[in-house]
């Protein structure tokens, strides 16, 4: 059994996807709180948000204020994907494929998986994802890891990333063992 993983220009590259949303996540923390003129001190937040509600904020204050909270709300979902990117571990066993990553393992038996799609292939380096017939994420025994997990993929899709070491390799494996897991009767000729 070989175990594929992100290769090293795979890693940099998430490496740098990470420091960008942290600076980005840092970001938008300092802008909510200078454009609605907010204390990060625990005995000031309180008292300079009711100062800053009192006054009546405009909409020149509202308008950035409200993105910088998307952003301060969505970006560590974006820098918990990348973390499960950059750990992802692919291993393909006589039964089905083994996704291994942060707090999650799960197995996808041959049966399940029902195409390998390539999802985008004007990029530079190629993307691909297993469509599989069921859910698969109930071996997730976390229940937020599990819907971290839904929300990032849902429940039938697994994507195989970019970056992955023999990426070729484990696609053929891949396409190999699905077309042994497919049933006799439908393999036959028609009669």
């Amino acid at each position: 059994m070989n175990t594929y993983r992100l290769s090293a220009a795979g890693r940099r590259l998430v490496l740098i996807l990470l420091i960008a949303a942290l600076l980005i996540w840092a970001f938008a923390i300092w802008s909510f709180a200078s454009t609605l003129r907010l204390s990060y001190n625990p005995l000031e937040f309180w008292p300079s948000l009711q100062a800053t509600l009192a006054s009546g904020p405009g909409i020149g204050q509202l308008v950035p204020a409200l993105l910088m909270f998307v952003l301060i709300i969505a970006t560590p979902f974006l820098i918990w994907n990348l973390l499960i990117e950059w750990a992802a571990a692919y291993t393909p066993t006589a039964d089905g494929l083994r996704f291994a990553s942060l707090g999650v393992q799960i197995d996808y038996p041959w049966a399940a998986v029902s195409d390998v799609r390539r999802t985008d292939d004007d990029r530079e380096e190629p993307f691909d994802e297993l469509v599989l017939t069921t859910d698969c994420t109930t071996q997730i025994h976390n229940p937020l890891v599990r819907l971290l997990y839904r929300q990032a993929y849902g429940s039938l899709r697994l994507p195989i990333y970019a970056g992955v070491e023999a990426r070729d390799e484990l696609l053929a494996e891949i396409r190999r063992a699905t077309q042994m897991a497919i049933p006799l009767a439908e393999t036959a000729p028609a009669v």
